[in-house]
């Protein structure tokens, strides 16, 4: 079996980084993808969003370069997660965990930004 998804769309939102007790950096933020079809004569779109997750050195850079709107591809893989709410509840979270990200637009269209962003980030190194 093989559990690969690639997402290309615009960022929903700027992303968030935090960090892991033992100091790791993680990124996350929201992709959304549109799919066009014709039903009854009219066309219509239906728009999905992906939560998508970053970890080390992609999460860095993820952070200093994905804005939203931007648009990016992403390559990774289906993960879900669940936990007790605080209502004692159980929630679940389906994400996309990225170990490839490309940045699509390029740099000066709609950011200020003086450094150029790298044109992919790769990584093999997830803490999993």
């Amino acid at each position: 079996m093989y559990n690969m998804l690639i997402a290309i769309g615009n960022v929903g939102k700027d992303p968030e980084m935090k960090f892991t007790p033992d100091g790791k950096p993680v990124t996350t933020f929201s992709v959304a993808t549109n799919h066009t079809f014709t039903k009854d004569g009219q066309k219509q779109t239906e728009t999905e969003w992906f939560n998508i997750v970053v970890w080390n050195k992609q999460a860095e850079l993820c952070n200093q370069y994905v804005t939203k709107g931007k648009r990016v591809y992403v390559e990774g893989r289906l993960r879900t997660r669940s936990w007790e709410g605080q209502d004692g509840q159980k929630k679940y979270r389906t994400e996309v965990v990225g170990n490839k990200v490309l940045f699509l637009d390029r740099n000066g269209q709609g950011q200020d930004k003086s450094e150029e962003a790298p044109a992919a980030v790769e990584t093999e190194d997830l803490p999993f």
